[in-house]
């Protein structure tokens, strides 16, 4: 029998509406979302040449080719705030005015850019980072990544103080990743489900007690997408390790956390990855391959 997971409200729902009336189970939850094995859509909704073709980004006037847009799966349309905007090029006042309906500050939604999933999280870090750290207040965190066995691999801040990584350097209150689970490959997703890895609240120091995770529904990995670390991780095409910088694990089977990618807001308030071989950080390139 598949397990059966409840998914959390949508802020827009009002107080009258009949709460506990949509329930998604693992088997549809695959089938409505990515699959978790390949990391594709039920080819029977769409057709392996449709399917590409949605994968791969859009171009239009607003926000261009690198443009993020919004990924709703099948069924999902009212229970995200973003449910409205599939496929639509993601911009930042949608996530500053949904962060306005959270106790935290914080948003987060789904999204597609040149053929990868990804998520976007928006994070109060500028109204916060001057204050004393406390529960309640998110901002942005910088971590020593450490490997399976221990040992230290480097420090998230290296992206702010190391002109190498600048195109990572944390801006626009957000952070883009990966959203690919370095276990096997399944799809995290932002607060699907209502648990205590999902509530609505914030703890610095990236402890799996506190909210606003990013939880694989899979597996239940989780991961904090407030605390910035170096880590490593395996290229599944040569074997060679390789170091990068993303979100920290907390929990689960996954081994290591979620590497970010890099992006710009352009002048329309699009959100846009950047093409980081352009941007002469080749380096980065490896980070994709972990899922290959």
């Amino acid at each position: 029998m598949a397990r059966e997971f409840r998914l959390r409200p949508s802020p827009i729902i009002s107080d009258t509406t009949p709460q506990g009336s949509y329930n998604l189970d693992r088997r549809k939850f695959m089938r409505y979302s990515f699959n978790s094995a390949a990391g594709l859509i039920t080819m029977a909704s769409f057709g392996s040449i449709g399917f590409a073709s949605l994968l791969m980004g859009t171009r239009d006037d607003a926000g261009g080719s690198n443009s993020i847009s919004y990924w709703v799966p099948k069924g999902q349309e009212d229970n995200v705030w973003y449910g409205s905007k599939h496929l639509e090029s993601m911009k930042k006042s949608d996530f500053v005015d949904d962060a306005a309906t959270s106790s935290t500050g914080m948003s987060g939604a789904q999204g597609v850019w040149g053929g990868m999933p990804v998520t976007a999280i928006y994070v109060p870090h500028d109204e916060n980072k001057d204050t004393s750290t406390s529960t309640g207040k998110p901002r942005f965190q910088f971590a020593d990544g450490e490997d399976q066995t221990g040992a230290i691999i480097g420090y998230g801040g290296e992206i702010e103080e190391e002109a190498k990584w600048s195109v990572l350097k944390i801006h626009d209150n957000m952070i883009i990743v990966m959203s690919r689970c370095p276990h096997l490959c399944c799809i995290p997703g932002w607060q699907l489900v209502p648990n205590d890895f999902t509530a609505d609240n914030w703890i610095p120091g990236g402890l799996d007690s506190g909210g606003n995770k990013l939880f694989c529904i899979c597996h239940s990995s989780r991961f904090d997408p407030t605390v910035i670390e170096k880590n490593t991780n395996i290229n599944k095409n040569t074997g060679a390790a390789f170091n990068y910088f993303g979100i920290k694990r907390t929990g689960g089977p996954a081994p290591v956390g979620i590497p970010l990618i890099p992006f710009q807001v352009n002048a329309s308030g699009v959100i846009e990855a950047i093409d980081f071989e352009a941007e002469g950080v080749v380096e980065i390139l490896d980070w994709y391959t972990f899922c290959n």
